[in-house]
C-alpha cells in the first residue's frame, strides 16, 4: 500500500508512512520557506569540491543507466542530474544506516559540503544561458535555432499540520530553492496529485504533464519533493532543413525503415576508436553539447554494456576538432520510470522499508506514531531533436583506447542504434543520457 511519498519531477520522490495522530505543530504554510526561491548564492565552494560532486553524479548516472538498459526495451532517456538533486534533498533528512546507504548508492562523498556544492552547481548551470545565442544568424549562414534555455526548479509539498523539522525545510530551501507548499494529502489526495503535476507541467512547458501516476498519492502521504528540469537550445550551427531527406535506419531488431535524416558538413569535435565513432554537436553558446556515439556495426550491445563514467570522460578527452560530415535522424520520444527497483538494486532498499527507514531529519519520529519511508521515486523525460536544436525535459559514452586520428575528412552516418548524452562542457555534468535503437518509433 502506498503510504508516504517523496517525489522528483523530471523526477519526483514521495515519502509515506504508517502514521497515527499528529500534534498539529507543523510549520505548514506559515514557515519561512519562499516557494519562488532559488538556491543561495552565499557559498564558498572550491573548484575541487565541485569537481568531486560532478564526478560522483556522473558515476551514479551510469550506474542508473546500466540498470535501466537491462530493464527497459526500446528507446531510452533519463536525466541523472534531476534524480541526483531529488535524492540529495531526501538524503538531507535521512539518518543512520538510511543516510549512509543513500550516500553510497548516490556517490555522495562530500559530507557537509554536499548541499552547498549542489547549490553551486545549480548556479553554474543556470549561468549557461547568459552565454547562449538569442537567435539570429549562425556562422554557416543558416538561421539560428532556439535561444539557449536551461531551467531547474525544486519544491517540497506537505501537510500544514505535520511537524516537519524547521531546520530541514530551511536546508532544502537554502541550498535547493525548494519552497514549501501546503497540500491536503489527507482530505484530497487526488487534488494534491493534480496540483503537483500541474506545477511540473508548467515548469517543463507541458512536456511532462502526468509525472505522478494515478494512485501514487493517498491520505497517508506526508511529503513530496519535486525537481523539474527544462532544456531548450538551438545548435551553434543549425542543420539545413533542405538537406533533410528520408534514409534507411536499421533498428536493433534488424528491421529497416526510412526515417527523416538531417545532414551537415563542417568542423566538429570528433573521435574514431576501434570502429566506433563519436561526435559532439555544440549548442548555442558552446558550453553545452550533445555527444552522439555510433558503435561499430554489430557492437551496440557490447559497447552499451561497457559504458561507465570513466569511459565517457575518456571519450570526451579524445574528441578533437575535425572536418567532416554528420547524418543524424530527427527524433522525439518520452521515457517514464518508477525507480524503486533501480534504486533498491543500487543499494537504497532500506529507504523503501516502512519499518527500517530512518528519516528523523525530516520530522521528530519519536513524537509520532509510525514511521516515514520512501514510497517510490518517479522519473519522466522528454526529448525532441531537429534541424534547429533540442528540447528536453526532466549522455553516453564509450571509449576504448584512443588511436591516432586520420587526416582525411570523416563521414559519420548514424543509420543504426546509437547512444547520446547532453552534457555541460565546463563542468562535465551529464544532464541527459539515452539511446535510440528504433528511430522509426521516434517520428
Amino acid at each position: 500500500m502506498n503510504r508516504r511519498t517523496l517525489l522528483l519531477s523530471g523526477a519526483a520522490l514521495a515519502l509515506a508512512g504508517c502514521l497515527g495522530s499528529e500534534d498539529g505543530t507543523g510549520t505548514g504554510g506559515s514557515g519561512p520557506i519562499d516557494p519562488g526561491a532559488e538556491p543561495t548564492t552565499d557559498l564558498d565552494v572550491s573548484e575541487e569540491v565541485l569537481e568531486r560532486l560532478v564526478e560522483g553524479n556522473s558515476r551514479f548516472a551510469f550506474d542508473l543507466y546500466d540498470y535501466l538498459r537491462e530493464e527497459e526495451e526500446g528507446n531510452l532517456l533519463a536525466s541523472p542530474y534531476s534524480v541526483s538533486v531529488a535524492l540529495a534533498m531526501t538524503y538531507a533528512g535521512a539518518r543512520g544506516e538510511t543516510e549512509s546507504r543513500i550516500a553510497e548508492a548516490m556517490r555522495f562523498g562530500l559530507d557537509e559540503e554536499l548541499h552547498p556544492a549542489f547549490a553551486a552547481l545549480y548556479h553554474e548551470l543556470d549561468a549557461r544561458g547568459e552565454g547562449g545565442s538569442d537567435g539570429g544568424e549562425a556562422e554557416n549562414g543558416e538561421e539560428a535555432g532556439d535561444p539557449f534555455e536551461l531551467a531547474a526548479a525544486n519544491a517540497a509539498w506537505g501537510l500544514e499540520s505535520y511537524p516537519y523539522r524547521e531546520e530541514y525545510l530551511e536546508l532544502v530551501e537554502t541550498y535547493y530553492g525548494a519552497g514549501f507548499r501546503t497540500v491536503d494529502f489527507e482530505g484530497d489526495p487526488e487534488g494534491s496529485r493534480e496540483e503537483i503535476n500541474a506545477w511540473v507541467a508548467k515548469r517543463t512547458e507541458d512536456r511532462i504533464d502526468d509525472l505522478l501516476p494515478e494512485g501514487s498519492i493517498d491520505e497517508l502521504t506526508r511529503l513530496v519533493l519535486t525537481n523539474a528540469l527544462f532544456f531548450r537550445a538551438g545548435w551553434a550551427e543549425p542543420f539545413d532543413e533542405e538537406r533533410t531527406e528520408d534514409a534507411p535506419f536499421t533498428a536493433l531488431d534488424g528491421t529497416v525503415e526510412e526515417v527523416p535524416t538531417m545532414r551537415r558538413d563542417g568542423g566538429f569535435p570528433y573521435a574514431e576508436i576501434d570502429g566506433h565513432q563519436a561526435i559532439e554537436l555544440p549548442y548555442s553558446g558552446e558550453e553545452v553539447g550533445m555527444v552522439v556515439v555510433l558503435p561499430a556495426e554489430g557492437e551496440f550491445e557490447r559497447l552499451e554494456a561497457d559504458l561507465d563514467a570513466g569511459r565517457f570522460a575518456t571519450l570526451g578527452d579524445a574528441l578533437e576538432e575535425r572536418e567532416g560530415s554528420i547524418a543524424l535522424p530527427r527524433f522525439e520520444f518520452e521515457s517514464g520510470f518508477a525507480l524503486e527497483g533501480a534504486l533498491s538494486a543500487l543499494g537504497i532498499e532500506i529507504a523503501f522499508d516502512e519499518r527500517k527507514a530512518n528519516f528523523d531529519g525530516i520530522a521528530p519520529l519519536e513524537e509520532l506514531e509510525g514511521n516515514l519511508y520512501v514510497d517510490d521515486v518517479y522519473h519522466d523525460t522528454f526529448i525532441a531533436v531537429d534541424e534547429t536544436g533540442t528540447e528536453a525535459a526532466a549522455a553516453t559514452g564509450v571509449v576504448i583506447d584512443v588511436e591516432s586520428t586520420p587526416a582525411d575528412p570523416f563521414e559519420m552516418v548514424v543509420d543504426r542504434p546509437f547512444l547520446f548524452a547532453i552534457r555541460d562542457r565546463p563542468t562535465g555534468s551529464v544532464l541527459f543520457l539515452g539511446r535510440v535503437v528504433d528511430a522509426a518509433g521516434t517520428q
